[in-house]
């Protein structure tokens, strides 16, 4: 098995995923895919800053990893991964504030590809996967079993 694919495995199995970038439009694909994490039960964390105060898929939506994550750890709770929603350029910082709030991993959607953001959360401990969508390798593990 890669290493991608360990990584997808795992964070797979994981249940409480931040969602950087979810959009409250049903048609845009972070929401698709943050709705489909849902239905197999996930806990979807939504991070938009637009979208701060507001409920988006039935979740408080967080301007900020930091704030979700402390949101979260009033409930006994933790971010395990991080889905990211952004442009390629803007991931290293959101990678930096998934390090900082003790995220288990960090994974960047079909598209987006940053080999310097995936090295920084790598050498920080954490997996990483970029290029690849969650919902399709959620959909190949179910279709799998």
């Amino acid at each position: 098995m890669t290493g991608m694919q360990d990584a997808i495995r795992k964070m797979l199995g994981m249940k409480t995923v931040a969602i950087v970038g979810l959009s409250d439009r049903a048609d845009r694909p972070s929401h698709e895919v943050a709705e489909f994490l849902q239905q197999h039960g996930f806990r979807i964390v939504p991070v938009n800053p637009r979208h701060a105060g507001e409920r988006i898929l039935g979740e408080p939506c967080h301007a900020s990893l930091d704030a979700a994550a402390a949101a979260l750890r009033s409930q006994g709770g933790r971010i395990d991964w991080v889905d990211i929603f952004r442009r390629a350029d803007d991931t290293p910082p959101v990678v930096a504030e998934a390090i900082a709030i003790g995220a288990r991993g960090v994974w960047l959607q079909l598209g987006i590809v940053n080999d310097d953001a995936v090295a920084q959360a790598l050498a920080a401990g954490l997996l990483a996967v970029q290029d690849c969508c969650s919902k399709i390798e959620l959909t190949r593990q179910l279709e799998q079993s």
